[in-house]
């Protein structure tokens, strides 16, 4: 049985997210429904070895336009995979997999990683990381408001 439409939270075009792994309690999110995959700004990218597998580092500036607030990230490598961007310019990324919270929803969620200097938002949350779950009201934004950390579990 699925989820009928008026249980699904709604999200506008842009949200507030959350990613409590990478130690991002906010980040503004554009959600772009046409996107396949999510993007997160990420530069001085470094992958490692820890503990027989593979691990990326890499720093991410969560605000646009202050360099001078830097979070520095490790996760595990998933994969890594030719993206093309919005231009049809193809890149080859790391991808990483993190739970992301938008409001009180928590989803699991695969991110590329890539310099996203030049964009508006540091994040970039694609259709296969909603995965039917929202509505989206692209007429609207920061329906969810803050994200609420208390709903990740590990959070707490």
């Amino acid at each position: 049985m699925t989820k009928s439409s008026v249980d699904k939270p709604m999200l506008g075009w842009r949200e507030w997210a959350a990613l409590p792994e990478l130690n991002i309690n906010g980040i503004k999110a554009k959600i772009d429904t046409g996107a396949r995959s999510s993007a997160l700004h990420a530069f001085e990218i470094d992958p490692y070895r820890k503990g027989g597998q593979h691990w990326v580092m890499f720093a991410i500036h969560p605000v646009q336009n202050q360099t001078d607030i830097v979070i520095q990230c490790h996760a595990p490598i998933k994969d890594r995979r030719i993206v093309s961007d919005s231009g049809g310019h193809k890149q080859r990324r790391y991808v990483i997999e993190t739970p992301m919270v938008l409001g009180h929803s928590v989803i699991s969620a695969e991110i590329t990683l890539t310099n996203r200097d030049t964009m508006l938002f540091r994040l970039l949350i694609g259709r296969t990381a909603m995965n039917s779950l929202f509505i989206i009201d692209s007429n609207r934004s920061y329906l969810q408001g803050s994200p609420d950390l208390q709903a990740y579990p590990q959070h707490q």
